[in-house]
């Protein structure tokens, strides 16, 4: 069996304090039972210390939420580590977090103190929250080395050292200003584990930034090195540019076994799910490119990738959508204008549609005018694409283009050419708005004024480029038709609608025509 790796979730502390992220107490509760159902090991609800709602906000979650450890962070001072401890003490698993900076850059230019006195605030701080947890039957202590990235190896092994002597259950190495390299970072953890004699006794953990974009790569290169605890986000969320992101670190442990050898307990089904809750409840949403969560995690443009995947997903997927979470009924196959025939036919089965080549012929090259126009091409599109190309409606006359012209202080003006029997015919017309003009230039081509009922324009999809359907409903000689158009241009939709009438009104015309024929010839004696 391969080792594990716990994964300690600071969503609540240290993403919280994204910039533009804020979490009332209720929030955070739902927020946390969430984490539990994705079974992660450790909480870090907060910071109690730092004001009466976090402080509210960590007891909440320590009374109600049970399975993690429910961790409360403190500096190392006295008043901190009590007021950790009064928020925490009624977790089913307890834990109390402290820390101080080693780094000189920290401890001269922030503490003022000097290495002597900071290892002695260590030591005091670690000892208290072991005075404080000795009685709860299922309570560590956990010490962090701030800044340990830029500390100086021997003092950083000489702290931690005395740390755990003073009675720490787990030391966590972090890069806060996510500086270190991923090969650094590796060796500075193995110089630890080499250097520090009862570094064996403990946990040893990591906490990394990502100001370089580094973060889920040092966090691995830690476990690598024999780190078996991650402290990571929800989304990446954290100070500045963020934490190691815990979906990215879960799944690749998870994908790559075969490289790290190591496991989590992580209810990976869940995650997709929490990513989601956590964007909306901080009001920070998750790029769309996300790794495993993102909204184009597992949606394939390309045409060739497109039909690899029908083929078999594992062409260009190295994990299932529903490993993460993600909605069974997300469209992974997205149409745009990379999107090949194959991709397209696919989407037209799965909506229920079965045509035949020549009309997959048709609605493709339909499909390939709309997608030019359209960033994505949806299902209400396609819909709308199907019924037009697979209509039964013979087209005696088709639109070759038009041209409308119109303003506030500008008669509106069409020209329309239409397709008839292979010959073009154009025409101009004027009216009261552009769809009059356009309707009456078609008059004048066709020689078939029709009287129009009814006008309905309304948007198929949503957004700026949505298609939008013109309905008309028209009579000639008592006989009422109904026409349906389509297009990105609502003007283009319009003369649709109203040729598709048109082509209605001429085919039941030549229907009736070769009916009364074939009476005529039948009352014949």
């Amino acid at each position: 069996m391969s080792e594990r790796i716990y994964i300690f979730d600071t969503t609540l502390r240290d993403g919280e304090q994204s910039p533009g992220a804020s979490l009332n107490p209720p929030e955070k509760l739902q927020i946390a039972h969430q984490l539990a159902r994705l079974k992660v090991d450790v909480i870090e609800a907060g910071f109690p210390i730092s004001s009466p709602d976090d402080f509210a906000a960590v007891q909440a979650i320590a009374q109600e939420v049970r399975g993690p450890e429910i961790c409360g962070l403190a500096r190392v001072r006295e008043e901190d580590i009590e007021r950790a401890w009064e928020a925490v003490k009624h977790a089913e698993r307890a834990r109390i977090h402290t820390f101080i900076a080693t780094s000189d850059i920290h401890t001269e230019r922030k503490l003022r103190k000097s290495r002597e006195e900071v290892l002695e605030m260590a030591v005091n701080g670690v000892q208290l929250a072991r005075q404080l947890t000795a009685k709860h039957p299922h309570a560590t202590v956990e010490f962090s080395t701030e800044d340990a990235v830029r500390s100086d190896l021997g003092y950083l092994c000489a702290v931690i050292e005395a740390a755990i002597e003073a009675g720490a259950d787990v030391i966590n190495v972090p890069d806060t200003v996510g500086y270190a390299m991923p090969p650094q970072f590796r060796r500075i953890i193995e110089y630890i584990r080499e250097h520090v004699p009862n570094i064996h006794q403990v946990i040893l953990s990591v906490h990394c930034h990502n100001d370089l974009g580094l973060a889920v790569a040092n966090s691995l290169a830690g476990i690598e090195a024999g780190v078996r605890q991650v402290e990571c986000t929800i989304n990446g969320l954290g100070e500045r540019a963020g934490n190691a992101s815990l979906e990215e670190i879960v799944m690749a442990l998870k994908v790559r076994p075969d490289y790290y050898q190591v496991h989590t307990e992580i209810a990976t089904a869940e995650l997709y799910r929490t990513s989601q809750l956590v964007s909306k409840l901080t009001g920070l949403p998750v790029q769309p490119n996300k790794a495993i969560v993102g909204a184009n995690a597992f949606r394939h443009s390309a045409g060739i990738h497109q039909d690899g995947v029908i083929k078999d997903s594992r062409t260009y997927e190295i994990m299932r959508p529903k490993d993460v979470g993600w909605p069974a009924d997300e469209q992974r196959l997205p149409l745009s204008p990379r999107s090949g025939r194959h991709g397209l036919q696919v989407r037209l089965q799965e909506l229920g549609y079965q045509v035949t080549e020549e009309e997959l012929t048709r609605i493709y090259e339909h499909f390939l005018r709309v997608a030019d126009r359209k960033k994505q091409v949806f299902d209400e599109d396609l819909v709308a694409i199907v019924e037009e190309e697979t209509s039964t409606v013979p087209e005696i006359f088709g639109l070759e283009n038009l041209y409308v012209s119109t303003g506030t202080h500008t008669p509106p003006t069409a020209t329309v050419c239409l397709n008839h029997e292979g010959s073009k015919i154009q025409d101009t017309a004027c009216g009261d708005g552009a769809v009059d003009a356009l309707y009456k230039a078609i008059d004048r081509i066709t020689g078939v004024p029709l009287q129009l009922d009814d006008y309905r324009l309304r948007a198929v999809t949503e957004g700026q480029d949505a298609i939008g359907e013109a309905v008309v409903r028209v009579r000639d000689n008592g006989l009422t038709v109904v026409g349906r158009g389509t297009s990105t241009d609502v003007i283009e939709a319009s003369a649709k609608a109203y040729l598709n009438a048109l082509n209605k009104v001429l085919a039941l015309r030549q229907s009736r025509a070769v009916g009364e024929a074939g009476r005529e010839k039948v009352s014949q004696p």
